[in-house]
């Protein structure tokens, strides 16, 4: 069971189709695949690195050692259930860009992280049409039903995961699914961690140099009406190394109405639409209390609320 790797570049030649092929199964069989030579130069993600890791170092490695690490596990026996051994900040681009009013990032590490977010926006709507070509969806299908009045919400999650003296005892980041969209994300290399769920078993993400891990979110899942599926995964702390971790999520906008794409229920024999159809926003408020529970109980309490969902007219 080999985690699927797929080379971008192969894209352009006649290996396409059966590049094309290898997309689809990820994203029907693991809601996860790992890109490379995905267009963002290999010195511009070092660059990355190198800041992100700067930054921890000089304002929140001490910070967190003095609030979580001394805490946190002091006489602790038992797992602990209910935080995550990890150190983050968040960063906003769409609508807006919050960017400016981070505080202690340095103006290089916020020109650096400007041009990484235009980057990772144009390659996750590329992938997006990827996925539409795969489905059988018009081209720009999903760029649109994500698009809302103001377009995508998009931002990213910059996270490091120090040395843990317990990991039996606490986890980097629990087990999850993404409430939203398409899921890009840049993570080290040397500390491993990642892991998703695939057949009853957790299976590592393997670090791989310059790479970018895709997963998919509950919103793919809803607009494909289920044909592909949004994946369990967690951190794992490590004992050693800290590990750097940036998401980047592009989701629907906040007033996006989401619902299976009719095209994928008008081809299927029974006609059945599995999933709800709601407000982006509505799912959000939900999930944000949830975010550590099964997905399943989510999309029922959609479906409970789907009268008040406004009709659009085209």
């Amino acid at each position: 069971m080999e985690f699927p790797v797929i080379n971008m570049e192969k894209l352009n030649g006649e290996q396409r189709a059966a590049t094309m092929e290898k997309i689809k199964d990820a994203c029907e069989n693991w809601g996860f695949f790992e890109l490379l030579n995905h267009g963002i130069d290999p010195e511009f993600l070092d660059a990355v690195e190198r800041f992100t890791k700067e930054h921890y170092k000089k304002c929140m490695e001490q910070r967190f050692k003095e609030l979580v690490a001394s805490k946190a596990l002091e006489g602790v026996r038992t797992e602990i259930k209910d935080m995550d051994w990890e150190s983050t900040f968040f960063l906003r681009h769409l609508p807006e860009s919050n960017i400016a009013e981070i505080p202690d990032l340095d103006d290089e590490y916020r020109k650096v992280m400007k041009e990484f977010a235009l980057k990772l926006q144009k390659l996750a709507e590329e992938l997006l049409d990827l996925l539409c070509e795969n489905l059988g969806l018009e081209k720009g299908y999903l760029k649109k039903a994500f698009y809302g009045s103001r377009g995508p919400t998009f931002g990213t999650k910059v996270s490091n995961y120090p040395p843990c003296p317990k990991p039996d005892l606490v986890k980097g980041l629990r087990a999850h699914t993404d409430a939203g969209g398409i899921v890009l994300l840049f993570q080290d290399d040397k500390v491993s961690g990642l892991q998703l769920l695939k057949d009853g078993m957790w299976i590592d993400v393997p670090p791989m140099r310059h790479s970018i891990v895709v997963n998919l979110g509950d919103q793919l899942e809803v607009i494909t009406n289920g044909k592909y599926k949004s994946v369990e995964h967690r951190v794992i702390a490590q004992t050693d190394g800290t590990r750097m971790s940036i998401a980047s999520f592009y989701n629907p906008g906040s007033d996006a109405v989401i619902y299976p794409a009719p095209d994928l229920i008008e081809t299927e024999a029974e006609k059945k639409q599995v999933y709800p159809k709601f407000v982006f926003q509505d799912y959000m408020k939900l999930y944000a209390g949830l975010k550590f529970q099964p997905k399943e109980p989510r999309f029922e309490a959609m479906k409970a609320v789907e009268t008040n969902v406004p009709i659009e007219t085209a």
